[in-house]
């Protein structure tokens, strides 16, 4: 589980995922490539800057060789403010992952923050959980 925020709402996020996954959330500012060997599940969360993934997050994908996912299932969710149209980073985590070899396993999630700032729309957090153990379900089977 690797994530990026600026306000901590996304981690947030992250760390009820990873509850659920049994897992350990990482700041994408201190991971390192290396840390996916044995890696069988890559989930990547962030917050939508200007429609767009963060740049930190955009930066580590680009880190990534061509066909390095191969064989591994991702996940991509974001942190958003929920307005008319507000772009959807998680949509394009999803395909950048999926360009490099990886398998989708679910529907790129999305969690609503209030304002620019958040905190968290209540009930996101369960959201996520919810959201997790969908993952769960489509790695088990």
């Amino acid at each position: 589980m690797i994530y990026d925020t600026l306000y901590g709402n996304t981690k947030q996020v992250a760390e009820a995922i990873a509850v659920v996954l049994g897992t350990k959330a990482f700041n994408v500012r201190y991971f390192k490539i290396e840390m996916l060997r044995g890696v069988s599940l890559l989930i990547v969360g962030c917050p939508i800057h200007a429609w767009h993934p963060s740049e930190a997050t955009l930066n580590f994908i680009a880190s990534f060789p061509p066909d390095s996912l191969k064989g591994m299932k991702i996940a991509a969710f974001d942190t958003r403010v929920k307005v008319f149209f507000s772009g959807s980073a998680s949509d394009k985590v999803d395909k950048k992952l999926v360009s490099l070899g990886g398998k989708s396993v679910i529907r790129p999630g999305r969690f609503y923050v209030q304002g620019k700032e958040g905190p968290l729309v209540e009930g996101e957090l369960e959201n996520a959980r919810s959201w997790a153990r969908e993952i769960l379900e489509e790695v088990e089977t």
